[in-house]
């Protein structure tokens, strides 16, 4: 089973997630939470495998609420479940450790379809979330100073990245190994001065 826990202030639509997420057979969700700091103090204490977080909390928002958290909760997979669709708050979210960014109101199938990517190591964002991120980057090619140098390849496994795709969906898509790929997206990571996914994609489409 794989634990879940929610912070949305919006009591019933908390609940009716939380029911939803229980019957699939595969989730139970160990915790709910609608204000941002007390999501902040007993999350570690709950240790979920994966928060679905909102972003309209009050005083904190969830994005505030995942930087705060992510340092002490490494391990847990930070996705953002909200209304909000610009691409401020898209990056802001994946530059504080978000592994996803989700919509609400989308087809249930849809939601489960995103956890279960989330665990595989894929980034899930709902498709308007993507199109945007793929939007930023068409629109901000960096100059030769700003791309710290990254080849071609290297500049396409990022897309890749942004898209939320897995490492083997790249590899065969690009038609070489997925050690090629992990080697690629090593180096990318040195290049921009990152650990993960979502600051490589934060850092280099927000220049």
């Amino acid at each position: 089973m794989i634990a879940i826990s929610l912070v949305e202030d919006d009591n019933e639509l908390r609940a009716s997630i939380a029911e939803f997420l229980q019957s699939a057979g595969d989730y139970i969700c160990v915790s709910g939470y609608s204000k941002a700091k007390e999501a902040i103090e007993k999350l570690p204490i709950d240790r979920p495998q994966i928060v679905l977080m909102d972003i309209d909390l009050g005083k904190i928002s969830g994005i505030e609420c995942v930087r705060k958290l992510k340092p002490a909760m490494p391990d847990c997979q930070f996705l953002m479940l909200t209304v909000f669709a610009d691409a401020d708050k898209i990056f802001d979210a994946l530059a504080a450790g978000a592994s996803g960014y989700l919509l609400k109101h989308q087809p249930p199938a849809k939601l489960l379809e995103a956890l279960q990517e989330v665990l595989a190591g894929g980034a899930p964002m709902s498709a308007p979330i993507a199109r945007k991120v793929v939007a930023s980057f068409q629109s901000k090619l960096p100059t030769q100073d700003e791309s710290c140098h990254l080849s071609p390849r290297e500049i396409e496994v990022l897309e890749g990245l942004a898209k939320g795709r897995l490492y083997k969906q790249m590899a065969d898509q690009m038609d070489i190994g997925i050690d090629t790929i992990r080697t690629y997206v090593r180096r990318i990571y040195e290049k921009l001065h990152v650990k993960s996914r979502t600051e490589a994609v934060a850092k280099y489409f927000t220049k």
